[in-house]
């Protein structure tokens, strides 16, 4: 097997996930990740369809699910606190839902022990050659590798360098979101409660056994311009874009000083011509992120690393080989992905009274409409919306000795 050290940048979801399959088929992963550990905090993440067929042929499917949020239905109510629609724990949280952190944890602790992690460290240069791709790092010593993974998230670094700017690949999707672990101080049980007013969505739901919650923000807005490393200037966005809404609101914004698993940023997604070029791939995020909004990127990011590992591995390290059967494969779910992601928007952040009436009497109707599956059905037809090859023959030729070439 040829191109057997790569580098993986990311140690979120998409990297471990990568760096777990490559190394089952035989290959030498190496991590880089900013953050000086893996990193807590952040909203519940969901599985839906061919993300859990990765899980169990992980062997991880029974220890996520015993991280499950089990969040029930979400009721939404005015600025006076009064329940005007309730939606579907199946349409907020998928087949299975988990805290981001617990998750991430999960992979780590799957990988650590045969996978190297380089921590508070990054990429500053890629320079690749017809056999490799030489590395610096902010700390590290130069290395060389045969193959380099972006799956360093929305703002991927790897992406910047080898594919350009930022704003070539990134589309905005006019709203931005925001999320941090606030008090259960409304005794949530497994449920959640948000307001809404016209493009603008906020509210909070409970997590670890009701012990805390998260706070979760959503508002339209056109492109803002501000450091995404200033906490202190994203908190101000927030709260001037929440003035004067009622209801829990303003107590929740009260707690953003405390907050230390922050989280703010745009809603976009990735859009790019080609997954590769030449000897470095992005996966995740990095390469395809779809939006919170979508609910799918944590399965885009799970089931991308299990499709980019075997299809290297298929291909014998073929990186070209594999490379162009892992973006064939992965185009037409990502696409279904991102669709799920714009769709969702109007849905999630009225942006009018008008069609903020229509939806909440939507859902108070959909029990009795014809068409109430489909609120279920859709989501699930969207995971479901890839071949899933088994990849396990390859892993088994590779862990067996192989006769000298002739």
């Amino acid at each position: 097997m040829t191109n057997k050290t790569v580098l993986i940048s990311g140690a979120s979801i998409a990297g471990p996930a990568l760096a777990f399959w490559l190394e089952r088929f035989g290959y030498t992963p190496t991590v880089v990740e900013r953050a000086p550990e893996p990193r807590p905090g952040g909203y519940a993440v969901d599985f839906r369809g061919a993300s859990l067929k990765v899980l169990d042929r992980m062997g991880l499917l029974e220890q996520v699910r015993a991280k499950a949020t089990e969040l029930g239905d979400m009721t939404y109510v005015n600025e006076a606190g009064k329940p005007v629609a309730v939606m579907k724990s199946t349409v907020l949280s998928g087949e299975l839902e988990v805290l981001r952190g617990d998750l991430v944890e999960i992979l780590y602790e799957a990988t650590r022990a045969k996978v190297e992690y380089l921590f508070d460290d990054s990429i500053t240069t890629l320079r690749q050659d017809e056999k490799g791709v030489d590395v610096t790092f902010e700390r590290a010593a130069s290395r060389r590798f045969d193959l380099v993974i972006g799956a360093d998230g929305l703002h991927s670094n790897v992406r910047r360098i080898a594919f350009g700017p930022e704003s070539q690949y990134v589309h905005d999707l006019g709203y931005y979101n925001c999320v941090f672990t606030v008090p259960n101080h409304l005794g949530l049980d497994h449920t959640a409660r948000f307001v809404n007013v016209p493009g603008k969505t906020a509210g909070t739901y409970s997590a670890r056994g009701n012990t805390e919650a998260k706070a979760l923000f959503y508002f339209a807005s056109a492109p803002l311009k501000y450091d995404r490393h200033d906490a202190t200037a994203q908190r101000r966005i927030l709260t001037d874009a929440f003035s004067g809404v009622g209801w829990e609101v303003p107590r929740l914004l009260s707690g953003i000083s405390e907050s230390l698993d922050w989280y703010f940023d745009s809603v976009s997604q990735i859009k790019l011509p080609s997954y590769s070029i030449g000897r470095i791939a992005l996966a995740g995020d990095a390469g395809y992120c779809a939006s919170p909004l979508s609910g799918m990127g944590t399965s885009l990011a799970i089931v991308g690393a299990y499709v980019l590992a075997g299809e290297l591995a298929t291909a014998d390290g073929d990186h070209v080989r594999g490379f162009s059967e892992y973006e064939e494969r992965m185009r037409g779910f990502v696409k279904a992905c991102q669709k799920q992601g714009k769709d969702g928007g109007r849905w999630f952040v009225p942006g009018s009274k008008a069609f903020l009436k229509l939806r909440n009497l939507n859902f108070k109707l959909l029990p009795y409409l014809p068409w109430r599956k489909l609120i279920d059905e859709l989501p699930l037809k969207v995971g479901n919306s890839i071949d899933l090859p088994d990849y396990s023959a390859s892993a088994d030729q590779l862990q067996q000795p192989r006769a000298p070439r002739r």
